[in-house]
């Protein structure tokens, strides 16, 4: 029997990513999550405008939090604009509020978003990593490794 795929998401519009992520945190399991957004906070999203770099998520009385995730208001709000670096919730199942929610407690992981994107039904998700932080000896490897692929793709196609 063939194995099976890993499941991917369906990114129809990328709006803010948290490269630093990948290699400040060793990733161990992903999750899609939906955002619960107000209004303006959906126009300034659709517009390109958020960043994630510095936020994480935490899991607080069976619901989880995106915490200092940067939307700036929107330029044609009104006085009813949203506060930019508001506690957002995170929509997920129960049964993976669980999940995340036994591995931050026991194992001493963190939830890091990795993505905020809109799918192809126009909803904005999140996209969520079960990471582990990284030593700095951890970082080094990836950077050796990272130089190493390098010098090595261009030696080939000098070599030809």
């Amino acid at each position: 029997m063939a194995r099976p795929k890993p499941k991917t998401f369906d990114k129809q519009k990328v709006v803010a990513e948290n490269r630093k992520a990948r290699f400040n945190y060793s990733i161990e399991d992903t999750f899609e999550a939906g955002l619960a957004l107000q209004g303006t906070e959906v126009k300034a999203l659709r517009g390109g405008e958020g960043t994630i770099a510095e936020s994480y998520a935490e899991v607080k009385d069976g619901e989880v939090f995106l915490v200092n995730a940067n939307i700036p208001e929107f330029s044609h709000g009104n006085r009813n604009n949203h506060e930019p670096k508001r506690r957002r919730k995170l929509l997920l199942h129960e049964r993976e509020i669980d999940k995340l929610f036994g591995a931050i407690e026991r194992k001493g992981m963190t939830l890091v978003p990795l993505s905020v994107y809109f799918n192809s039904r126009g909803r904005a998700k999140v996209e969520l990593a079960l990471a582990k932080g990284k030593q700095a000896h951890d970082k080094r490897a990836t950077i050796k490794d990272r130089d190493w692929k390098r010098d090595k793709a261009r030696l080939m196609r000098e070599k030809g």
